[in-house]
């Protein structure tokens, strides 16, 4: 698990065995299971999430209706902005299977990087790129249409639609799971 974990984070920068080994000795690998809710609205936490296995899924609940906005599955990292901000969350964060996950806690980022200045820089670097691609695939989204959005799921994130149920999807999706069986049953006829 600790390898999965650092060839995320080689990604960004070239880290000593020193730094290495205080990365790993800071991960606390957790397991959950299917169903737990790790963030609910209104709570305080300072937890952030990297997923080793499995796949969490962020939604809010609105009139009783939860509406999917994002998914992370293997070597994807979530940081809820109430973790940086220390203010309440105003969403959820579950697991949508069994997980396996890296929880880091902000409080002790001070004292690491002054000691260590390479890991400041390799927050800054993750927080950055994950920042610009979020932003990006928001604007994406935004500019959309509902087939243009699940073409673009099937192609940039083809594992999600064979292990997310259906009414998940088409919550993400901002469209029914009707529509989306519609929708599927459309293109699969173009195929063919």
């Amino acid at each position: 698990m600790d390898q999965v974990l650092l060839n995320f984070l080689a990604k960004y920068v070239t880290l000593t065995e020193e730094e290495k080994n205080v990365i790993i000795d800071m991960a606390i690998f957790k397991s959950f299971r299917k169903g737990t809710i790790l963030l609910r609205e209104g709570q305080l936490s300072k937890d952030g999430y990297f997923v080793i296995q499995g796949c969490l899924r962020c939604y809010y609940l609105i009139d009783a209706e939860e509406k999917t906005t994002a998914f992370y599955t293997e070597s994807e990292s979530l940081t809820p902005p109430s973790a940086l901000t220390g203010t309440r969350s105003e969403y959820y964060v579950s697991c949508l299977e069994d997980c396996i996950l890296t929880v880091g806690i902000s409080d002790t980022d001070d004292e690491l990087f002054n000691k260590y200045p390479n890991l400041e820089k390799l927050c800054r670097l993750v927080s950055e790129d994950l920042h610009s691609k979020s932003q990006i695939a928001f604007d994406n989204f935004k500019i959309s249409t509902p087939e243009q959005r699940y073409l673009n799921l099937l192609e940039v994130r083809p594992d999600l639609a064979q292990r997310i149920p259906q009414y998940y999807l088409a919550s993400y999706l901002g469209i029914t799971p009707q529509s989306l069986s519609r929708m599927r049953n459309r293109l699969f006829r173009k195929v063919s």
